[in-house]
């Protein structure tokens, strides 16, 4: 009897603390149904499904983004995971990777069992990977079994969702947001309740630094800021669903669009990392009222121009772009991640983010056989694909760091070598670098080879830091008040012990965005789009 018992306790999902298992096989009548939703459905989608055993099964969606698998023989817990493509990448940076999500079913019950697959519930099994050591969802999703569920991580996570995103699940008309969940509430990818939220989010996974691969789930509202853990008044913002849907709606209303195209100097940081600021976060501030121009800001920090389009990055924004919009191409700092004899990182960088910059004479240079490494090949991938959508590509050199010629912070205890450029790669094979060159350059031989205009971001900013030796610390991020600014009383960079030589906080993110201003006001075929910006000194 205490077989039986624990057999019909297990199928219907019984919480064997601390873990959630199962320990039967669904009998024959056992289905699985769902929606997979992007803010619209998923149409097309390749859905795969995993078991505690190793057993799978697959399907696929139909044009309402709906579909239906059996379940029998299946033991749960399951990871179901939804691929744009099929046999679709879904965990490596090295190409691109197709639009993948996952949900997590921690029990099955006879008869008809609702699995939804989004963003929201990716959430939930990239927290539960976490907790079992996994790097993030995918990983889960491909282990050979899937093990059985920690119950504390998997109800914490709930309620990391419903703090997230609960004010903004209730303002699209969800009822009983205590109870969310988003895999087994009844929804339909027509852009109301669940999917009107779900349209005003953007979704990817992260980069794990040591091995290269998609690691966690990570969620920016229309605004490009971080909606993920830990949600707080110090951390990341809940999700606020009217002010998304209002940037959406301006985005698409607009007169025209910029997009930016770039890493951590111009991205868009949470709270949290006050008073830290990427120039593009404040870019708008530069143009009239009344423009009727719309930036959107998809800089993200630590990738290059490589893994910028493979991860996913530039896919968010390039949904939203339109003919006659521009596209403002700003990488070179992460690109030159190409050091394979840096302990721990360095294989997986030279893997996943290094380009190689031209030679002297202005020749690609790239691993045989591997076009995809040259740093204009790269550059290339956004040329072409915003030119394919009537878009206007913009390429920048990128701002400067402030070093001197040896590489060391410039104008501390009397040294008074001045700012340089530090975009060039100095080292060959011995020192771990495959090829010499300069990232800067190349990018002006990107621009000369594609006809597009440039806009010499480095050059302004090294005359504006070597104008700034004095006061430098005010533009830069170097953060002195941990009392206003906790966040960085436990950090090892940005404050005046160790100064942050790349970054910026407020102050340096303005004045970065007045020169790509006047970046546009100096170029006579950017006309167009200079007449809307503010006059020259006025935010």
């Amino acid at each position: 009897m205490a077989s039986l018992n624990h057999t019909r306790a297990c199928l219907c999902g019984l919480l064997l603390a601390p873990f959630l298992a199962a320990c039967v096989h669904a009998p024959a009548a056992t289905t699985i149904h769902g929606v997979v939703s992007i803010g619209g459905a998923m149409a097309g989608a390749y859905i795969a499904v995993r078991d505690s055993q190793g057993t799978g099964e697959a399907t696929q969606t139909d044009a309402r983004g709906q579909y239906t698998l059996t379940a029998a023989g299946l033991v749960a817990p399951l990871v179901l995971s939804a691929s744009s493509e099929q046999n679709g990448n879904c965990r490596y940076n090295h190409k691109p990777r197709a639009v993948c999500l996952t949900a997590l079913v921690a029990r099955l019950f006879p008869g008809s069992n609702r699995v939804n697959i989004n963003a929201l519930t990716d959430q939930v099994v990239s927290d539960v990977a976490n907790a079992l050591h996994f790097l993030g969802p995918q990983q889960l999703a491909d282990a050979p079994q899937i093990p059985a569920l920690p119950f504390q991580a998997h109800a914490e996570s709930h309620r990391r969702l419903r703090t997230g995103f609960g004010a903004a699940l209730t303002s699209a008309g969800v009822n009983d947001v205590q109870h969310f969940d988003p895999v087994t509430l009844p929804m339909q990818a027509d852009g109301s309740g669940v999917d009107a939220v779900l349209g005003v989010i953007n979704h990817t996974r992260g980069y794990d630094n040591e091995t290269g691969e998609a690691s966690t789930t990570v969620i920016t509202d229309m605004g490009w800021r971080p909606i993920i853990q830990p949600f707080g008044p110090a951390a990341n913002e809940p999700l606020q669903f009217e002010r998304a849907s209002m940037e959406r709606e301006r985005i698409r209303s607009a007169r025209l669009r910029i997009f930016i195209v770039g890493d951590s100097t111009a991205a868009t940081y949470e709270r949290q990392r006050l008073p830290r600021m990427g120039w593009g976060q404040v870019f708008a501030d530069q143009f009239q009222r009344d423009s009727g121009i719309a930036v959107v800001n998809g800089a993200r920090a630590g990738r290059s121009s490589r893994d910028f389009y493979n991860g996913g990055w530039y896919l968010q924004m390039a949904r939203l772009m339109q003919p006659g919009d521009y596209v403002f191409i700003a990488h070179g700092h992460n690109d030159q991640n190409c050091n394979g004899l840096r302990p721990a990182r360095g294989v997986a960088d030279v893997t996943n983010l290094c380009t190689y910059p031209n030679d002297a004479s202005g020749q690609r240079q790239h691993p045989p056989g591997q076009p995809q490494m040259s740093f204009q090949a790269s550059l290339e991938t956004y040329i072409a694909d915003a030119r394919a959508r009537g878009a206007h590509p913009i390429l920048m050199t990128p701002t400067t760091r402030f070093l001197n010629a040896e590489r060391k912070t410039a104008y501390v205890n009397g040294d008074t070598r001045p700012v340089v450029s530090q975009h060039l790669t100095r080292q060959n094979t011995v020192g771990g670098y495959a090829y010499v060159g300069n990232y800067s350059q190349t990018i002006q031989d990107t621009a000369r080879a594609n006809h597009l205009s440039l806009i010499d971001l480095e050059l302004k900013t090294i005359a504006f830091a070597n104008a700034h030796w004095h006061d430098w610390k005010n533009y830069w991020l170097v953060v002195s008040d941990t009392v206003k600014y906790p966040w960085y009383a436990t950090q090892t960079a940005g404050t005046p012990a160790a100064p942050d030589t790349t970054h910026f906080q407020e102050a340096g993110a303005r004045a970065m965005a007045a020169m790509v201003a006047d970046g546009l006001r100096e170029t006579p075929e950017l006309r167009a789009l200079a007449q809307w910006l503010k006059p020259s000194g006025l935010q």
